[in-house]
């Protein structure tokens, strides 16, 4: 392949979250597998997001058929959102995580254009099969609105990396360099992807991430920036908590950590809520999966008295736009929240 087939060498990048959104992508959640015994109790939480972030940008939904776009409607009514901001695709999917599944939408600032990264997608290395329909979201949705899509050829998921929008993109040793998803690469080879597809020039590795997540460590789940030179991390107030050294570990990363300009990350530390556990099973509850919107940040939260000290952090963090805590501790029995279940479409 020449250089010149690379998104970056054409000049486009991959934008900051909270750059302004055309409209915000989702996968309408029908996997009873994912939810086991409890896919009913998380419509009115998700319907309830989608309301939100339709107050700002539009919304654009896949759905298998007619019957699951009705069901959905049926539920988006039910919390008054606005339907005249939510577009129905009917783009079948096996699961809802279109963070992972769903387009990475790339721009070009100069030519005013946009583009799409269609990575390859395995359901974290494998472990849900199948995920046929999720694989081929990228190019039917640039298919469908005339993008140019671009095809890299391995497997990367959009909750594996984070932006500051100012050429940096953090992500994790544990989620990239796991040999369930390109054993064949190493750490330089994928370095050297993440440049060519996204667009960015420096790649800042964390190492694992929080107990319960069955992705291998997405980044989503513990440190995001904020601003181009700020980042929210998770730590662990409880030494004996399992998660207490890792994010510990983490914290002490970052601080080692400098920007392209030769700076230090400013560092704003988040709790972690206390531990959320079902069937005997520890979730990978996290304030870290928060979802920036147009109009406002939205925060998944856990029934816990730590709720409203991050959302009062995170709306430090984000002045310009109203903070919404949302409870996730049915959603988050699916192993992911908000952030997780979405992906941003920019405006160019």
């Amino acid at each position: 392949m020449t250089n010149t087939n690379y998104p970056a060498a054409n000049g486009f990048t991959f934008p900051a979250e909270w750059e302004r959104h055309t409209a915000t992508w989702l996968s309408w959640p029908h996997k009873e597998e994912s939810w086991p015994g409890k896919i009913g109790l998380i419509y009115d939480k998700y319907a309830e997001f989608i309301k939100e972030v339709a107050k700002g940008e539009l919304v654009r939904i896949n759905v298998a058929d007619e019957q699951m776009q009705t069901f959905a409607r049926l539920q988006l009514e039910m919390v008054g959102a606005d339907l005249s901001k939510i577009q129905f695709f009917q783009f079948p999917t096996n699961d809802a995580w279109c963070r992972d599944h769903g387009p990475a939408f790339l721009v070009n600032n100069a030519t005013k254009q946009k583009a799409i990264v269609d990575w390859g997608y395995n359901a974290w290395g494998g472990k849900y099969p199948p995920f046929d329909l999720d694989d081929v979201i990228p190019t039917k949705i640039g298919q469908h609105f005339g993008l140019p899509v671009y095809h890299p050829g391995i497997v990367m998921e959009g909750g594996s990396v984070d932006f500051n929008g100012a050429g940096t993109l953090l992500t994790t040793t544990a989620c990239l360099l796991n040999t369930n998803r390109n054993p064949h690469l190493n750490q330089g080879e994928i370095e050297g992807y993440l440049r060519n597809y996204y667009g960015v020039e420096q790649i800042l590795w964390l190492g694992d991430g929080i107990i319960g997540d069955d992705t291998d460590g997405h980044i989503d789940d513990i440190t995001r920036f904020v601003n181009t030179d700020t980042v929210v991390t998770v730590v662990e107030e409880n030494h004996n908590d399992e998660n207490y050294h890792i994010l510990q570990e983490n914290l002490q990363s970052l601080k080692g950590m400098r920007l392209l300009n030769g700076k230090q990350l400013n560092i704003v530390e988040l709790p972690m809520p206390d531990p959320v556990i079902w069937d005997d099973q520890r979730l990978p509850a996290s304030y870290a999966n928060f979802y920036i919107a147009n109009n406002s940040v939205i925060v998944p939260t856990y029934r816990c008295d730590k709720d409203d000290k991050a959302l009062d952090i995170l709306q430090q963090c984000f002045p310009d736009r109203k903070v919404v805590g949302i409870d996730s501790t049915e959603i988050i029995w699916g192993l992911g929240s908000f952030h997780c279940l979405s992906q941003q479409e920019p405006e160019v």
